[in-house]
């Protein structure tokens, strides 16, 4: 079976239903390929900075979102070795781009309000691709049920293991030499933490916790084992066995506590990989009719809670980078039509991997230096990151989540 679409996107994770859902509000289709039979919903949750609250905004549906969780009022980094507080940074305060916005939010209901907005049939689910070719100037997509898309523009939000992005030429992710547990816990009857981040660092291991609501918490545990192997325990009882190993001496009891407090099905754990910066500053971002967005462009460690604020990012710009592209006026007739179009969005993709090289070159940067500093079991640079870095080091998450990727314009057909 052969299909004709003028914009096809594959995964339906943040970045491409972002982007799917930005083109619909400007008044383009799309069809977004999803490999598996439902949205995915992995990592529990996931912290929205001011950044992506501008993006989420831009879509329309920022507020939404907000009613359903906790605003957070600031970060507190304590080190695990002395139980002391480094550093404690307010999030309210206003930057460069308005007043600073924090939540952890539910995956699961970012990725349906995203979805809920679509027109129907936009998600072809269980729908894998298994190679690209080209047919004159549009890209052919062969799914593994035979069928054959035909597409005047491929944009690959398929994460770190995208196919799009190595058929750019992009390099596989690297193994960082660091492991993460994600994981949830709920208390039926209210956590009583407060709505604030509590970060953990030293002794080799990074933890903290913060809350979606007041009954539902996320926590994390990164680590680097002392095994070269990339893949991690899978059996949730002993992770979490390992998790309160760590922290038996840690003079701060509460991430203890909500560790212990956790159902072993809300228990995760991933190698932690992320794409050599550099890459971002030469590779092909975007080829023609063809780009890649979210993790499959700029898979960094969770380390200052970009990743997906900066899939948001990507999806408004991208969006709006693709739609003025499309929608001006192609006056030319027959053969040099399709060719005049193609350039039109080359030209829109190009603007789009201009945008976005430096922004993704620097979140991959701060994100790697944040986790190695604050994981780090060296007495050298436990010294300097205790009594000098760590406010520093606080005020870096501000610091990079004050950027405002723009509205969704509406675009001139001339």
């Amino acid at each position: 079976m052969e299909l004709a679409q003028d914009v096809v996107i594959i995964g339906a994770g943040i970045a491409g239903l972002t982007t799917s859902l930005g083109l619909h509000r400007l008044g383009i289709k799309s069809l977004v390929l999803e490999s598996s039979s439902d949205l995915r919903i992995t990592g529990f949750a996931l912290s929205i900075w001011t950044n992506a609250w501008k993006a989420l905004d831009a879509i329309g549906i920022g507020d939404y979102l907000r009613n359903q969780h906790e605003r957070i009022d600031g970060v507190i980094a304590t080190s695990t070795i002395t139980g002391q507080m480094g550093a404690q940074v307010f999030f309210k305060n206003k930057g460069k781009h308005g007043e600073h916005e924090v939540r952890c939010v539910k995956r699961k209901l970012l990725l349906e309000a995203l979805a809920h907005e679509l027109p129907h049939g936009t998600i072809r689910f269980s729908s894998k691709v298994v190679s690209i070719d080209q047919s004159g100037y549009l890209k052919l997509v062969y799914l593994d049920d035979g069928t054959i898309i035909k597409t005047k523009v491929l944009i690959g939000c398929d994460g770190v293991n995208s196919v799009v992005a190595k058929w750019l030429d992009f390099n596989e992710p690297v193994f960082t030499g660091r492991l993460a547990i994600r994981a949830y816990a709920n208390f039926e009857g209210g956590h009583g933490y407060g709505p604030n981040f509590f970060q953990f660092f030293g002794n080799g291991f990074r933890s903290g916790f913060l809350p979606s609501d007041d009954t539902s918490m996320y926590w994390f545990f990164s680590w680097s084992p002392n095994t070269s192997d990339k893949k991690p325990e899978e059996n949730p009882a002993k992770l979490k066995q390992f998790v309160l190993s760590k922290l038996e001496n840690a003079v701060d009891k509460h991430m203890r506590t909500i560790v212990e407090a956790t159902e072993l099905d809300n228990i995760v754990c991933n190698p932690l990989r992320y794409r050599h910066p550099w890459e971002m500053l030469w590779g092909n971002v975007s080829k023609g009719n063809v780009c890649v967005a979210g993790d499959a462009l700029h898979p960094m460690t969770p380390d200052i809670g970009q990743g997906g604020c900066a899939a948001l990012e990507d999806g408004v710009i991208l969006a709006r980078c693709l739609a003025e592209a499309l929608k001006k006026q192609v006056i030319v007739e027959n053969e040099e039509r399709d060719k005049e179009e193609y350039k039109r969005i080359e030209v829109g993709l190009k603007k789009y991997a201009a945008e976005r090289r430096w922004r993704s070159f620097e979140l991959i940067t701060t994100s790697y230096l944040v986790g190695f500093i604050q994981q780090s079991d060296s007495k050298l640079l436990n010294f300097f990151r205790d009594r000098i870095l760590v406010k520093f080091l606080a005020r870096l998450l501000l610091k990079r989540s004050d950027f405002d990727c723009g509205k969704l314009n509406n675009i001139s057909s001339a």
